[in-house]
């Protein structure tokens, strides 16, 4: 949690924006992060990469986006969705809230349907701006980090207030739903909803970041299936699209059959290789 308290303030370290109620107009707004961190937080000093893609794709005349894209995939081929377990504001937020003593749920009836839900709508953030010019349907409908700057906006300034109509309404209740969610199952919204780390979790099969277990070290004794928050099974699936690369998987095998990082080669697993040959 730390590498990601630490992400989440380089990200945001325009302070003075949470006393003033003004969005940073810093230089390096230019530049994409990697992870989900909006535009008009009072402290960003970067940009979405979603946003910046969805205005893109939603410009007249249409503009390819070769920067924002070229940014993307760079962070996907090299990271994987480790940017969700490790660079992502909106993942120490969920984690923060877990912390919570409940015991959460994650593995039910519902988890795996849902779990497709995301992959819509990064369809959606990709295809509604073509079709209809100027709409960034993630960041108006949906995103939670843009409700968050809007509530730090808010608070600091009445005229935003003023603003804040019924679409903001109906993100604060996404975002509450999200924040009470969080106490009872981990992660919800990387699981579920968020366009980024599906568009990432593309890429897990592929990055340079990934897992790798020993075939010959591994015991079957499932301890890293029991961790895993995610709800994988990583000896089948360790570099499945669900993983964001935590590590807990790693820490609890008692074999020291799984590895994660860079430079743990490309072998498959057997599950893997059994999922390739289908």
């Amino acid at each position: 949690m730390g590498i990601q308290a630490a992400a989440a303030l380089l990200q945001n370290a325009d302070l003075k924006g949470f006393f003033t109620g003004r969005v940073s107009e810093n230089a390096a707004k230019g530049v994409c992060v990697p992870g989900l961190n909006c535009y008009s937080c009072p402290g960003a000093v970067g940009a979405c990469p979603l946003g910046s893609l969805q205005s893109f794709l939603g410009a007249r005349p249409f503009r390819l986006p070769y920067y924002v894209a070229g940014l993307l995939i760079f962070f996907g081929a090299l990271l994987g969705r480790a940017v969700c377990g490790f660079l992502c504001p909106m993942g120490l937020l969920q984690e923060l809230i877990a912390l919570v003593p409940v015991r959460k749920r994650n593995r039910f009836r519902l988890d795996r349907p849902l779990r497709k839900l995301k992959y819509l709508i990064l369809a959606a953030t990709l295809i509604l701006p073509l079709i209809a010019a100027r709409t960034p349907f993630f960041c108006k409908y949906i995103c939670p980090a843009g409700t968050t700057a809007a509530v730090f906006l808010s608070a600091a300034d009445r005229a935003v207030r003023s603003l804040l109509g019924p679409l903001f309404t109906l993100k604060a209740a996404i975002l509450i739903t999200l924040i009470v969610l969080s106490v009872f199952i981990w992660r919800p919204f990387c699981k579920y909803l968020c366009p980024l780390g599906a568009l990432y979790g593309l890429m897990n099969r592929v990055s340079l970041y990934r897992g790798r277990v020993d075939e010959t070290a591994c015991v079957r004794c499932g301890a890293c299936a029991s961790v895993c928050r995610m709800g994988i099974d990583p000896v089948k699936e360790i570099n499945s699209a669900e993983c964001i690369r935590c590590g807990d998987c790693a820490r609890n095998c008692p074999a020291h059959a799984i590895r994660i990082g860079f430079g743990t080669g490309r072998k498959e697993t057997a599950g893997e290789a059994a999922q390739e040959s289908r």
